[in-house]
């Protein structure tokens, strides 16, 4: 191990210089170090001017483990070969997180366009029909499908990527996205409806239908 490797000491398993309510796991102290020694390799000149000596790369270690300890280390590491085949320039901690974050498609996310035109493309009712993504479905429900309907691809695309970005953003978070569950309406009515009540009771199947 190199000595500017950073270590954990202690019980605490914290890596040494900084105090922070988030503690990195000894996995997540192995990606960083993994890390830089790939990021010296790969952008060598870049890397020695960033970091001109060991304290800097120490430092900067503790940091970096400190910031990106939200994510899994397989993704810190995932990200790390991204930046290499996508940048030719050396990463600054910001950027690295960008890096960090799955792309869509790896989620299972069609893009943006492409998930309008499955969305405007889907019969009714559009609950019933098989989705890339619940993302796509959620979407335009969020974008309501009347409008995405009778509204030229200008107006209506901009108000649906807003929609699906939003849903997608949760995914890349780790959220769970679940299509929602059509209740089922009984057969038999033991009494007459209201008009109040039947009312209700075709809004409910308009909202369950999408219509």
């Amino acid at each position: 191990m190199s000595p500017k490797d950073v270590k954990y000491h202690g019980k605490s398993q914290q890596p040494s210089g900084f105090e922070s309510n988030q503690v990195p796991t000894n996995e997540h102290v192995t990606a960083i170090n993994q890390m830089f020694t790939e990021f010296q390799l790969a952008y060598h000149n870049q890397f020695h001017k960033a970091f001109s000596d060991d304290q800097k790369i120490i430092m900067a270690k503790q940091l970096w483990v400190k910031t990106l300890c939200d994510f899994s280390p397989e993704r810190v590491l995932s990200g790390t070969r991204r930046a290499i085949k996508e940048s030719e320039y050396l990463p600054t901690l910001h950027t690295i997180r960008k890096f960090c974050d799955p792309k869509p498609e790896d989620l299972g996310l069609p893009d943006a366009y492409n998930a309008y035109i499955e969305a405007c493309r889907a019969a009714t009712p559009k609950i019933n029909q098989t989705w890339s993504h619940p993302a796509v479905y959620l979407a335009g429900k969020a974008s309501d499908w009347f409008f995405l309907a009778n509204h030229t691809e200008a107006k209506a695309f901009p108000v649906f990527k807003r929609n699906y970005e939003i849903y997608c953003q949760r995914v890349t978070n780790g959220e769970q996205l679940d299509m929602p569950v059509m209740k089922a309406i009984p057969e038999n009515i033991s009494k007459p409806l209201t008009n109040e009540e039947r009312k209700e009771r075709l809004k409910i199947l308009r909202e369950e239908l999408d219509i």
